[in-house]
């Protein structure tokens, strides 16, 4: 089996897949999305594609090293979302050729449904208590054990007090309402500097979230393993972090509790097998990033079967449930009392309808926006 050509589809609202084709008809799908770069990882592919054409798809672990080592430079989020959206396909290739799931080629099921959470609450800055209610009420309702919900933007450097206290005063609310049976991650986006996360956790532990996700940003782990040595609050992380090199200081520091690999991102399926097999031997559970489509899901869904030290997985909760593949794929994903079933179908466990995929297309030209100060506009994080 040969390939013979890769394509590249941008889907609203902000996402991109890519298909391989193969001289024996079968087709593998990945999710190579990257936000707000979407177009310049569109060109990384087709570099690839002169790499890939004629090599047979089944060698999946030589072709993902053709691709990260034969150009010199190394790494990096376009790079490696270009690989892991192509690596992704290229499995669900040789699970079709092969009959089974994906996670059948990696050791077997660990679990028979994979526990998911929502995001609780749309971007909403400083939401009001009915709207808290809302959203809480909708999550059990739809059966959710888990949730996440983010932080303010943009935060200080050093912050006032009353900033601490207002988001405080939020998340204790949503406890309240909650209850202690409702798990409800933070997720502090890399915003918040060394100097005021601490002060945020301490203030939330009464609360006990079920963990707090990029306290600071990534690019600095022992700034990270400060915070995390100043609270009882497991902290999380990972999204912004590629290949198992990336991942090594995180992990082997002890920076993190929940380790959180974006398959569309790390480098793909077997990079994340591989960074779940590292964080095992430091007792650090695994939570796969996604904050994306379907097609990503799908692959989150293979890893989170067949691994041992699996959390829960992310995903955007949509209304329309497009993120779980409704009108895109002939069998969307279904969440029942917040599970997933474990995918049986091969490959990825999904087939796509083509017809359903052009209602999508858009030219990729999606930007993440930009968070100023208000009293200064200055630049914050988003």
């Amino acid at each position: 089996m040969k390939i013979i050509n890769l394509e590249v589809f941008y889907i609203k609202p902000r996402w991109m897949l890519v298909k391989i084709s193969t001289d024996e008809g079968i087709v593998g799908w990945g999710e190579p999305t990257l936000e707000g770069r979407a177009t310049v990882v569109g060109e990384a592919i087709r570099v690839f594609k002169e790499y890939l054409l004629g090599e047979d798809p089944m060698n999946i672990e030589h072709l993902y090293n053709v691709m990260y080592r034969r150009g010199f430079y190394r790494g990096g989020a376009v790079i490696c979302s270009a690989i892991s959206g192509i690596e992704q396909a290229l499995w669900d290739i040789k699970g079709k050729f092969l009959g089974v799931p994906v996670w059948q080629l990696l050791g077997g099921r660990c679990r028979d449904k994979i526990r998911m959470y929502a995001h609780l609450l749309p971007n909403i800055d400083h939401p009001q208590k009915d709207q808290i209610d809302q959203w809480v009420a909708r999550r059990k309702e739809q059966g959710f054990k888990s949730v996440k919900m983010g932080m303010f933007v943009p935060v200080r450097h050093i912050d006032s007090m009353k900033m601490v206290k207002d988001y405080i005063r939020t998340f204790s609310y949503v406890r309240e309402v909650a209850g202690d049976d409702l798990d409800i991650a933070i997720d502090f986006h890399g915003r918040i500097s060394p100097a005021m996360a601490p002060v945020l956790c301490r203030e939330l532990e009464p609360f006990h979230p079920m963990f707090i996700e990029e306290p600071v940003l990534p690019e600095n782990v022992d700034a990270l393993v400060k915070v995390a040595d100043k609270t009882t609050i497991p902290i999380a992380a990972g999204e912004r972090i590629f290949t198992t090199f990336g991942f090594r200081e995180l992990i082997e520091k002890q920076a993190i509790n929940i380790v959180q690999p974006d398959l569309c991102h790390c480098g793909g399926i077997l990079q994340t097998f591989k960074i779940a097999a590292m964080a095992a031997n430091y007792y650090i559970n695994v939570a796969p990033h996604n904050p994306l489509g379907p097609v990503a899901l799908a692959a989150s869904l293979q890893i989170d079967t067949c691994i041992e030290n699996f959390t829960a997985q992310e995903h955007p909760t949509l209304p329309d449930k497009l993120d779980l593949g409704v009108g895109l794929f002939k069998e969307p994903f279904e969440i029942n009392d917040g599970y997933i079933d474990v995918p049986t179908r091969p490959g990825l466990g999904f087939e796509i309808d083509e017809h359903l995929l052009q209602n999508h297309i858009y030219d990729g030209n999606w930007r993440n926006p930009t968070v100023c100060s208000q009293d200064d506009n200055s630049l914050g994080e988003w």
